[in-house]
């Protein structure tokens, strides 16, 4: 087990993605940040099912910058209520985990 995180969040465009991902990075919140594209997502919402293309957002980060991960992205995000999940990282290579410990303050 480490100490390090996952954050998931999706966007419904590349340049809101774009945006959350330079601010988490500029700000010394992730280490990283992936934007998937074509990701089809279908839901409820306010009582209806609903579909929509978005671009998935791997956040890598620390366990302690977590809380301030999740208020960057609902600061900054479009949507009413944005999924903000945290994994965590059970293991990985070492170099890069420590990467990500340098790089989050």
């Amino acid at each position: 087990m480490t100490d390090k995180r996952i954050v998931l969040t999706t966007a419904g465009s590349i340049e809101e993605a774009q945006r959350i991902a330079a601010a988490l990075v500029e700000q010394r919140l992730a280490a990283c940040v992936n934007i998937l594209p074509g990701v089809e997502s279908v839901f409820r919402w306010q009582g209806k099912i609903d579909r929509t293309s978005e671009w998935l957002m791997i956040i890598k980060t620390k366990a302690e910058a977590f809380e301030r991960v999740r208020d960057a992205i609902q600061k900054l995000h479009s949507y009413d209520v944005p999924e903000i999940i945290s994994l965590e990282i059970d293991d990985g290579s070492a170099a890069y985990l420590q990467w990500i410990d340098e790089t989050v303050s």
